[in-house]
């Protein structure tokens, strides 16, 4: 069975008027009936997701979208889910029947500078790629599953893809010490994403890996015949690791290593500085990739507020979950962001770059808790 999570796919987003044919593509590039095809425009209301094996490609997943020129009742909310999925496309292929192209949804595609190809489905105009070309610098397809494919293998390259988590900070034998979680979020028989795809990262680079729990964490110490060269911890007891880790051992988090890999760390690290001018009248906002029930010791509602406002005052703090995220951040005096791993790196990107634009400083959970303890400077990544 295959279980690469989605965050790990390529996110390939399917847009186009209504009726243009976008869940027929879908269904033929998955060979399957993902999507209901109709000819009442309109047929696709939410953004239909198939994750799937491409060959020569690897893992993606197809995201097939609401028509743009959809005037029904129900329009604007589904305009609203399609642009939540212009945040998260590696490539978007936008499929073309008619004459009837949308520029100023071509226009929020190229803004985002992924790489784009149209689509032409049972139908063509050779003035209409022509200008596609010459304008918007988008090259054109006639519609056929091999050639799709083949075209989709070559904008692969031009994909800002995700950095391995650990690669940089390990060589071959190294020992790694991992201090897990076992808190509310990581119930009893299992461990949490963050966790397995570091260890399976740690094991590809040829690692000894040996993972132990907060309360084990001294006694492990003690019974390695060496020093970790690199310990990872759960950033929530940080401190706790750093005051009782042999010197010569490196140290970062699980949520720091994502950071890393899934956004821009040096705008998280230039972020948290920021973190020293808040004050009882600042505006944080702190938004998870996760969608869950509130939970006690949650770290992103309760352990990193606790920590704010016993230093700074009873500030007011903001929470958003899933897709949930404010298109103007310039009321907030910071982001705080989660390690993000159900998500993609473009979906962070975009989040990182939409607080760029507005001069917002943006950080991290594992960020935030090391530069809160003083031990910023401390943490590898």
């Amino acid at each position: 069975m295959n279980t690469t999570p989605k965050s790990n796919r390529l996110h390939i987003g399917i847009f186009g008027p209504t009726n243009a044919g976008k869940s027929t593509i879908l269904n033929i590039m998955t060979n399957q009936e993902i999507s209901l095809v109709s000819n009442i425009s309109g047929t696709t209301t939410d953004p239909v997701y198939k994750a799937m094996e491409l060959f020569e490609i690897g893992p993606v997943v197809f995201i097939d979208t609401a028509g743009f020129n959809d005037d029904s009742a129900l329009g604007k909310e589904r305009e609203k889910k399609t642009k939540e999925v212009i945040e998260k496309i590696d490539i978007g292929l936008i499929v073309i029947r008619e004459d009837n192209l949308d520029e100023k949804w071509l226009n929020k595609l190229k803004e985002k500078n992924k790489p784009l190809l149209a689509v032409f489905n049972n139908y063509e105009n050779k003035e209409l790629e022509k200008n596609l070309k010459e304008k918007y610098n988008i090259e054109s397809i006639k519609f056929d599953k091999e050639k799709l494919r083949l075209k989709i293998k070559e904008l692969t390259k031009e994909v800002d893809r995700e950095i391995e988590l650990v690669t940089r900070l390990v060589k071959k034998d190294d020992l790694v010490l991992l201090v897990m979680p076992q808190d509310i979020q990581a119930p009893k028989g299992r461990l949490i994403l963050p966790q397995v795809q570091t260890i399976r990262n740690l094991l590809d680079n040829k690692c000894i890996v040996v993972s132990t729990t907060k309360d084990q964490y001294l006694k492990s110490l003690t019974m390695l015949k060496k020093d970790p060269d690199l310990i990872i911890t759960d950033s929530q007891i940080f401190k706790y690791v750093y005051e009782n880790k042999p010197e010569k051992s490196l140290l970062t988090s699980f949520s720091v290593l994502f950071a890393a890999a899934k956004g821009d760390i040096f705008e998280f690290v230039k972020g948290a500085s920021a973190i020293d001018s808040l004050n009882e009248n600042s505006k944080v906002l702190i938004a998870e990739a996760c969608t869950h029930a509130p939970l006690e010791e949650d770290i992103g509602r309760v352990k990193i507020p606790k920590l704010l406002r016993n230093k700074f005052g009873d500030m007011e703090i903001i929470h958003v979950s899933g897709n949930d995220f404010p298109e103007d951040l310039s009321k907030y005096d910071l982001v705080i962001l989660c390690g993000s791993c159900m998500f993609n790196r473009s979906h962070v990107m975009n989040r990182i770059n939409r607080a760029k634009n507005t001069n917002t400083p943006i950080t991290n959970y594992g960020i935030t808790i090391a530069h809160l303890n003083n031990i910023l400077d401390k943490v590898v990544y």
